[in-house]
């Protein structure tokens, strides 16, 4: 079915519009849709694929956003002007998006769907990235492919105690909160938050003001579904037989039961492996023909149906812990002896090995994106080698999973990192993971915490991180502290976390089913406050505070400040005054332009002589004061001597109180000399005298030679 140009426009805040078009560009896809708010267009499309193979048991969703430069009348700055791989930005608007669309499909819909998102305009005022999320459920609502209910998303910023709904980017630069949420029109689905510091009831305001706005989105686009939406052709869903899940639960219910209590993890899978080597051995066999697959899914299902019971109807989980239990904790901080900062965290059989290295501003993490060039003085790298689960695995380029999980702990400790005048260095974070069984982002939090103090960073504030779960069953659920890997496949939510005593600094939620409400995440929330506080002081017991000394094999790093005019001095043509002095001192120097100058230096001789030629360039002679140069030409009318980079003249008649017939007969190149500041005239030029500065007896000596030479 095609149709003619059709839009809607829905208004979520006074002056806010957002307006969907369709019928335009793109017809050809499924579902295609234009979205713009102020100047600023997406254009996202959607388009279903091949029919599921027999092998096929989950949903073969593809998601991309990409930001075009020329959105914005720009091109990259590196050598290849096209567009190419994602940034990290890119990579985590794509999770932003999938998120909350996956768990809106048909059960058995395994078709290959693909939603691709644009930005094609940016006005550097309305921010993207809820937009993309916006713009991929429309395209989909309008399309043939079975989404169950559209989905809205909005951003929503706190200034002066005040909430907004979709923040300029103007306003998010002093905004207290960053959070994006997406749900249906009952229901929230996804949320990504970061926060300075805000109690909880203030971010359960924040979700209840943004679902509101997403309301109005889902309301309007249910709309429009009814105007132009194409039928839905889920096509063949492919289903369970519960004949199948019956059989296979009076088999083995019991044993699978026994399997799931046992605490250590490679125990409790390898058990539970071994019952499902046995049902697939006794269905395969039999004349009732069941595929591997189908095998598989009904034995995950019947996993999930024993372990949400014996969590709702015992309060026993598969470790044996209690709903609202932490497992155990183990920290050894300085755990690497040559690295600035290190801490090894063990939560139970999750571990992460973190490291913190500091640096000058060459450290700095730099990337472009549609507003300009960013350079990130904090940032943590997260890496998940095959070996932390007991596998063989693929090394290289980090995937959406690694770049998700190290910008959410990263973001959850940038707000207790101190200002650059308070400590001038760039700091690099890694968790390593090493150990893993649920909620390895939440141990590179704590991690990552540790590893700072153990450097000497003189944090804010020590965040701890916790993840939560949710076995939700009709109107009876289970809130699980410090989930495992099991009870998060199998279970409802992962919400994840991090904050200290007082606040939250960063919050992210998944759910599985169609939605959470605000009374169930109000207790999550609660629940994962007294987890959080129960981490914090066990981190606290092993290091109650920074060191106060970095170690002896971190650079130091002190800074100056000078007056920007006097950056093109220091700088000098082509560089060649900054080139010179690091090659003198072997010092690293990094200048902002505030006029901020960043010396590092491994040893303090090299720090102070550098210092000592950055003042000397940049430093301003003044009338009357004296100072002390080096005389670096001589001619035959006097003598130019350096002072704090600049050669100023000592005339032949300045040089003493005597008459000197050959400037070389007092002066010779190299000599250290005292000088006085005479003038400087309007071309900058500076006149200077040696004679000034000579004692009072040597004129009178000079006056009675004068006389006598001149017969009086």
């Amino acid at each position: 079915m095609q149709f003619d140009h059709q839009e809607i426009t829905v208004s979520i805040e006074e002056g806010k519009t957002i307006t969907f078009e369709t019928g335009i560009v793109a017809r050809q896809a499924n579902g295609a849709v234009i979205l713009t708010c102020g100047e600023t267009l997406l254009l996202s499309t959607a388009c279903q694929g091949n029919i599921p193979s027999a092998e096929t048991d989950f949903l073969p969703l593809r998601i991309d956003y990409q930001e075009k430069f020329s959105s914005s009348g720009k091109t990259l700055g590196g050598f290849i002007k096209r567009e190419g791989r994602p940034t990290g930005k890119e990579t985590l608007v794509c999770r932003l998006i999938d998120r909350p669309l996956r768990p809106m499909f048909e059960k058995g819909y395994f078709n290959e769907v693909q939603v691709l998102s644009y930005v094609l305009s940016y006005d550097g005022i309305n921010a993207p990235e809820p937009l993309a999320i916006c713009a991929a459920s429309a395209a989909l609502v309008i399309s043939d492919i079975p989404l169950i209910k559209p989905i809205g998303a909005v951003r929503v910023g706190m200034i002066g105690g005040k909430f907004i709904i979709n923040p300029t980017v103007e306003e998010q630069k002093s905004s207290k909160l960053d959070l994006i949420l997406a749900g249906t029109e009952e229901a929230i689905l996804m949320i990504e938050g970061y926060a300075d510091f805000l109690a909880e009831e203030q971010i359960l305001v924040a979700i209840e003001k943004g679902h509101a706005a997403i309301r109005m989105i889902c309301q309007t686009l249910s709309k429009w579904q009814t105007q132009i939406g194409k039928p839905k052709n889920p096509g063949e869903l492919k289903l369970l037989s519960t004949d199948l899940i019956d059989d296979m639960r009076e088999k083995i219910s019991v044993h699978l039961n026994t399997a799931l209590r046992i605490k250590e993890k490679l125990d409790r899978e390898s058990a539970i492996k071994a019952l499902f080597t046995e049902m697939l051995t006794q269905y395969t066999d039999r004349d009732l023909v069941y595929t591997e697959l189908e095998i598989k899914s009904a034995f995950k299902k019947l996993q999930a149906e024993l372990l949400r019971k014996m969590i709702l109807n015992e309060n026993i989980r598969a470790d044996g812990r209690r709903s609202d239990q932490v497992r155990s904790i183990d920290i050894k901080p300085s755990f690497l002896p040559r690295t600035h900062g290190s801490a090894l965290f063990t939560r139970g059989e999750t571990q992460s090995l973190s490291v913190c290295t500091l640096g000058g501003e060459n450290m700095a993490q730099r990337s472009e994106n549609l507003d300009g060039e960013v350079s990130d003085r904090f940032y943590l790298q997260y890496f998940f080698p095959p070996f932390s689960v007991g596998e063989v695995g693929r090394l290289g380029a980090p995937g959406r999973r690694e770049i998700g999980h190290g910008k959410l702990a990263e973001r959850s400790l940038a707000k207790t990192i101190p200002s650059i005048d308070v400590f001038p260095y760039v700091i690099r974070l890694e968790s390593n993971i090493t150990e893993s069984n649920g909620s390895s982002s939440m141990a590179s939090v704590c991690g990552g915490c540790l590893a700072l103090m153990d450097a000497g960073v003189p944090i804010k504030r020590p965040i701890a991180g916790i993840a939560m779960g949710l076995i939700l069953e009709d109107t009876r659920f289970a809130i699980l502290s410090d989930i495992l890997g099991l009870e998060d496949a199998l279970g409802d939510m992962d919400f994840k976390i991090a904050g200290d005593m007082e606040g939250i600094t960063a919050f992210q939620l998944d759910i599985k089913v169609e939605g959470i409400t605000i009374e169930v995440m109000q207790a999550a929330l609660a629940q994962a406050k007294q987890g959080r506080l129960h981490i914090l002081h066990k981190m606290l017991e092993t290091c109650p505070k920074s060191k106060e000394n970095l170690s002896s094999y971190a650079p130091r790093i002190e800074t100056v400040m000078i007056k920007p005019s006097k950056i093109g001095t220091l700088i000098g043509p082509a560089g060649k005054q900054i080139r010179a002095i690091i090659e003198e001192t072997g010092a690293q120097i990094d200048i902002d332009d505030s006029g901020r100058v960043s010396i590092a230096s491994t040893n303090s001789e090299s720090m102070n002589r550098a210092k000592e030629m950055i003042h000397n360039l940049t430093t301003d002679v003044e009338i009357g004061k004296t100072y002390k140069g080096k005389v670096v030409s001589i001619v035959n009318f006097g003598a130019f001597v350096e002072i704090y980079g600049r050669e100023c003249l000592c005339h032949i008649s300045e040089l003493s109180y005597s008459r000197v017939q050959n400037v070389e007969e007092v002066l010779k190149l190299g000599d250290i000399i005292e000088v006085k500041v005479l003038d400087i005239n309007d071309r900058g030029q500076v006149k200077i005298s040696h004679k000034a500065t000579l004692p009072t007896s040597q004129k009178d000596v000079a006056h009675r030679d004068c006389r006598r030479g001149c017969g009086g």
